[in-house]
């Protein structure tokens, strides 16, 4: 493999500051960032918060404590490890995103809710000033699925973590190099609704056409064995800190802490601790979560086709743009 592994065994604990468990703290460690702003590079194993703002409000609704893998000037990798407790939004009655019907899912006021991570946990590649991130999904025998290419904002970084804002439309891209783009009906209800006004529309499609190119070209990340890499079994399950949503963001965990020990023991949570049975959404045949935006769901919601088959995948070489 050309990627490089998350640092030596037991790196979680030689940098920064640690709690009485020798965990570190979110943004921790040499590179952790400045104080209330931008954050310089992190080290392996320092665990920050990936968060997506809602469309439209600029507050964040999505938070995903996140392990990091490796972080340069060229490149933010991150690991959101099975189990992680996480931030998504729901419609204001309970009703799940993805099942809520596309003539009102951006209409309908949402919250937000704790989701546990589930499935094999997904590996999140950056670039800086690139317009998508590239998520990586394994079977639960560590067998290679697919890569899924997030359209996206550029991320902000600050002291704690980055944040970005979903751009709706997605392509997912196959070992055999083929791809597909992905939830265009999202995308057209976004601008249907007002949220994608025709000029972010135009930086959504030119963002897409160079995601092909790079695709048709077989060009970084795809060339460079990130399949291969494997999380390192000392890293424990990230913890989801309480003032996951400040503003302006907390450079590092509140008082108290959401999440789940890597021995299985769990914090409190507000209304109790969030069960495992109850949070997972609907997972359909070939792992596939029917109309689920990449940056909206909790768990493996980005491998294989659709529902009903999905739309055709194209080969290396083909083009096709939205």
């Amino acid at each position: 493999m050309t990627a490089e592994t998350a640092g030596a065994a037991g790196a979680a604990g030689a940098h920064g500051d640690g709690d009485e468990d020798g965990r570190r703290r979110l943004g921790g460690g040499s590179g952790g960032g400045t104080a209330g702003g931008a954050a310089d590079h992190w080290a392996p194993g320092t665990r920050i918060l990936w968060r997506y703002r809602a469309n439209g409000t600029g507050l964040p609704h999505i938070c995903r404590p996140v392990t990091v893998v490796r972080d340069t000037p060229d490149l933010l990798a991150a690991w959101v490890a099975p189990g992680t407790v996480c931030v998504k939004p729901e419609i204001a009655d309970g009703t799940p995103v993805h099942h809520e019907p596309l003539a009102t899912r951006y209409t309908k006021p949402r919250r937000t809710v704790l989701s546990r991570w589930f499935g094999t946990g997904v590996l999140k590649l950056a670039r800086p000033d690139e317009p998508w991130s590239v998520w990586l999904f394994w079977e639960r025998d560590w067998r290679f699925k697919n890569w899924y290419v997030n359209l996206e904002e550029p991320r902000r970084r600050w002291a704690g973590g980055i944040d970005s804002e979903d751009h709706f439309l997605d392509i997912a891209v196959y070992p055999d190099r083929s791809w597909e783009w992905r939830d265009e009906d999202e995308f057209a209800a976004a601008r249907h609704a007002g949220l994608v006004d025709d000029q972010l529309a135009a930086r959504v499609h030119e963002a897409g056409r160079s995601v092909v190119e790079l695709i048709g070209s077989w060009a970084s990340p795809f060339r460079d064995g990130w399949e291969d890499w494997r999380p390192d079994p000392n890293w424990p399950v990230p913890l989801l800190p309480q003032n996951w949503d400040g503003s302006p963001p907390p450079g590092g965990p509140g008082p108290a802490l959401f999440g789940a020990y890597a021995d299985g023991r769990t914090l409190d949570t507000p209304g109790g601790a969030v069960p495992d049975e109850v949070v997972p959404d609907e997972v359909v045949p070939d792992g596939a979560v029917p109309g689920a935006g990449a940056a909206e769901t909790g768990g493996p919601e980005t491998v294989g086709a659709g529902a009903n088959g999905g739309p055709a995948r194209h080969r290396r070489g083909e083009r096709r743009h939205s």
